[in-house]
């Protein structure tokens, strides 16, 4: 998938989907690593030897490959220099054209599982369209018709598949859309989508909400969903991807309960140290949660050793897996009730409304939309499930980000020696105060991120903490940034 996300339009890059198209396995970044800094077409070469012996690949086996790229300027010469590469490998390919990375992803699973008993679907767009939007119409079957939903596109390809589900949706949902340009040079990303609601807390400048209102941001390739709502007074609230894990998890649990299939079942949350401490207290009161380190791939996987498994990052990228021995239960399992009937008719359709492979924001969308109609929520019985510890990152520029190590699913400090106890000393001075340090994966920077009870002193351990991680690292005083505490 040619794309980067929801990154400026400038930027570009490449997300590579492996054959069950989901993520691929994190082993592969060290030849993509070799591949991409190779600084000459010898060592280019020689780096791709390297892969093909490393990796025992057989160069006779026909090689598939399903590309597509989102709405950037810069996407047709990238997806021009791939088709080169393909061509001089003597691989097959196929070119989905201008769409979203979770429709790559889809497209990836459904063309590798035809004609087999894992069958994912058709193995098209428009088997993606049908699949989803017939699921979602079969759950709002029987309930009031919701409100029309807006939908900020980001000015991103999520605009086109919104307006193509319009068709598919027809009476039983409305969806708005705003932000959908994606002609406009520079538009992209730019006071829009779902990172710039998540960092800024706040409505982009081009969506005004009624009292009562709901609506969500994509980012530029539509694999991540931010919801919000404006209350009574028209203030606004943001409902990120802690709070669907909440609404969603909470409901899969009562379906699989309703079903009579609780004690075959086990569902189970998976979050990162950066989920609220408030969701994490609500949802372990209910079911298993486990945390891990930072990054999808960490989340897919440890979602993989549940039977069913619910991930979102805060950022609002996630999805729910069902493995294949509960998907084979919910759809042989002989009810003995009208209720465990219905309960397992809506589990089904709950499966097939869900993008399994990946982070699906028009899917993730839909899921949420047929929770709120079934419990009859308005964005504010919904945000009030728990309320959000007020929380602050901050960001530190150091030398080297080697020499901060974690442990603990990145929640604890092993080197530099002795900071974490600092730290600790720290939090422990504010009540519901928790903190922790991590190095960025790309850049020379740590994030620290720090929640409490109130503001104003999640603001100041934040500071306080960055201040330790400044002084630790080695930083001149004089360039101290003064918020540093």
């Amino acid at each position: 998938m040619v794309t980067a996300s929801h990154n400026p339009e400038p930027d570009n890059g490449v997300k590579l989907v492996d054959p069950r198209g989901e993520m691929l396995e994190s082993s592969w970044e060290a030849h993509a690593t070799a591949l991409a800094n190779a600084p000459n077409s010898d060592a280019f070469v020689a780096a791709v030897d390297e892969l093909v012996k490393t990796a025992k690949i057989d160069l006779s086996k026909p090689a598939r490959v399903v590309y597509a790229r989102d709405t950037r300027p810069t996407g047709p010469e990238l997806v021009a220099a791939l088709k080169d590469g393909l061509e001089a490998m003597k691989a097959e390919y196929r070119d989905a054209g201008v769409t979203t990375t979770p429709v790559l992803h889809y497209l990836v699973r459904t063309v590798n599982t035809k004609g087999t008993k894992d069958s994912y679907g058709e193995d098209t767009e428009e088997g993606y369209l049908t699949k989803l939007s017939d699921a979602f119409k079969k759950l709002l079957a029987g309930k009031p018709t919701p409100p029309p939903l807006l939908i900020d596109c980001a000015n991103g390809v999520g605009a086109l598949m919104a307006e193509n589900f319009k068709a598919y949706l027809g009476d039983a949902f409305t969806i708005n859309l705003v932000n959908a340009d994606i002609h406009t040079p520079g538009a992209l990303n730019s006071a829009c989508g779902a990172d710039f609601v998540k960092v800024n807390q706040k409505l982009p400048p081009s969506i005004t909400l009624q009292p009562g209102q709901r609506a969500c941001s994509l980012d530029g390739d539509a694999d991540r969903i931010i919801y919000y709502y404006a209350d009574e007074r028209g203030q606004f609230h943001m409902l990120d991807g802690d709070k669907i894990t909440a609404l969603v998890a909470s409901f899969i649990v009562e379906l699989v309960k309703a079903a009579g299939l609780d004690e075959q079942i086990k569902v189970g949350v998976i979050q990162t140290a950066y989920a609220n401490g408030s969701s994490t207290k609500y949802l372990a009161a209910r079911l298993p949660v486990k945390c891990v380190p930072t990054g999808v791939k960490h989340l897919h996987h440890a979602a993989e050793q549940y039977d069913v498994g619910v991930y979102f990052e805060a950022n609002g990228h996630g999805t729910v897996l069902f493995s294949p021995a509960a998907q084979e239960l919910i759809s042989s399992h002989n009810p003995s009730t009208p209720t465990q009937s219905t309960a397992l008719i809506n589990l089904g359709n709950v499966i097939d409304v869900i993008n399994q492979t990946v982070g699906d924001a028009l899917s993730d969308a839909f899921l949420v939309e047929s929770v709120l109609a079934h419990k009859s929520y308005s964005g504010v019985e919904w945000d009030s499930l728990y309320s959000d510890l007020p929380n602050r990152l901050v960001k530190v520029v150091v030398g080297d980000r080697n020499a901060f190590e974690t442990e603990d699913a990145e929640r604890r400090l092993v080197s530099p020696p002795g900071l974490q106890a600092k730290i600790n000393e720290l939090v422990g001075r504010y009540e519901g105060g928790r903190s922790f340090v991590r190095p960025s994966g790309t850049e020379d920077v740590v994030r620290v991120y720090a929640e409490a009870v109130a503001r104003p002193q999640a603001d100041e351990l934040a500071f306080r903490v960055a201040g330790l991680v400044y002084d630790e690292a080695g930083g001149d005083p004089l360039q101290r940034p003064k918020e540093f505490i």
